[in-house]
């Protein structure tokens, strides 16, 4: 009889639909064209928005007001992460060069690989930050940064190497292989481990939260945001959008981006405690509304996180022989 109501109870839950689950927030900076969440700790969002000129800033946002953030004489802000009161992401100068930030709400610190040509700062956790940095030759790797030393992050035999973010000795990101395809990864220190969302065509690992990994994937029927517990695979979809990518994640609140026939929102997803429960334990049985038409568009996917329109390459699923670069 307790096996019939769990499963009649998992039937009602699942029955509604994932994205009825949990709580959808949508996050538009007041008066942008393009809305892009990033980062989350605690009730702080960080992100970044292009205004009606199209020019990039960053943005603090703590759950009832907004606060641009631009690096000083800076051509573009994009801000990626945040931890207290420190801030991570990136800008470019008149040179046309990329830098990395760190900004602890009074200064702000220009972060820089040595000997690079180029520096994005993703996340900060603690006094840890990670990111990428274009190297001598052109090649892109990650990085993790403790304050004093500097570290080259490269997944063994990847041509390309992003890294996103940190959460203890755990690094989450992206590599492309030798046949250019891109999978996420999970690097606890040691040992590197591959994430691919089963079936998909392209996945990149953006956010980790203890246990909990949030990205995207791309295949047939679109773009799609997911959660990752370690164990089981969630697919998140806002609902309605055209395409949906999680960005950050802290405890059970994601942020993130989609796309809908208006242009692109940030969105803040809450989870409630027992449907986390549920869900994460039964992620095989993933749930989400049926793509009409619209979500079969192509998509190429920057490999800087479509930071100020500005892409070092792309990684583009095999259908993107007309894809839409948002930002471009």
């Amino acid at each position: 009889m307790k096996k019939l109501m769990t499963i009649c109870l998992v039937a009602v839950l699942f029955g509604m639909g994932y994205a009825r689950a949990g709580t959808w927030t949508n996050l538009d900076y007041p008066g942008a064209s393009e809305t892009d969440a990033f980062g989350i700790s605690g009730n702080n969002i960080v992100g970044y928005y292009y205004d009606s000129s199209g020019k990039d800033h960053g943005f603090l946002y703590n759950g009832t007001s907004w606060t641009t953030l631009d690096y000083s004489g800076a051509f573009g802000t994009g801000v990626f992460g945040i931890s207290g009161n420190n801030i991570v992401g990136s800008y470019w100068d008149s040179s046309d060069n990329t830098h990395g930030f760190l900004y602890n709400g009074t200064s702000w610190t220009t972060l820089d690989y040595p000997g690079s040509s180029g520096t994005d700062a993703f996340r900060i956790r603690g006094n840890s930050v990670v990111g990428e940095y274009w190297g001598s030759s052109g090649n892109v790797h990650g990085f993790l940064y403790n304050g004093t030393s500097w570290t080259t992050l490269d997944y063994p035999e990847a041509s390309f190497t992003e890294a996103f973010d940190i959460s203890g000795s755990s690094v989450v990101g992206f590599y492309e292989d030798s046949s250019d395809n891109a999978h996420g990864f999970l690097y606890n220190g040691t040992s590197w481990a591959t994430l691919d969302y089963p079936g998909a065509v392209g996945t990149i690992a953006f956010g980790i939260s203890g246990s909990n990994v949030v990205g995207e994937y791309w295949g047939s029927s679109g773009m799609h945001g997911f959660l990752y517990n370690g164990t089981s695979w969630t697919t998140l979809d806002y609902p309605g959008a055209r395409s949906t990518e999680a960005f950050g994640i802290s405890g059970n609140n994601l942020v993130g981006a989609y796309l809908d026939d208006s242009g692109t929102h940030g969105f803040l997803y809450t989870i409630p405690e027992p449907a986390t429960l549920l869900l994460l334990g039964l992620g095989a049985m993933v749930l989400r509304k049926v793509p009409d038409s619209r979500q079969f568009v192509s998509y190429c996917i920057p490999s800087t996180v479509r930071l100020f329109r500005r892409c070092s390459r792309q990684v583009c699923s095999p259908q993107a022989s007309s894809g839409q670069i948002r930002g471009e």
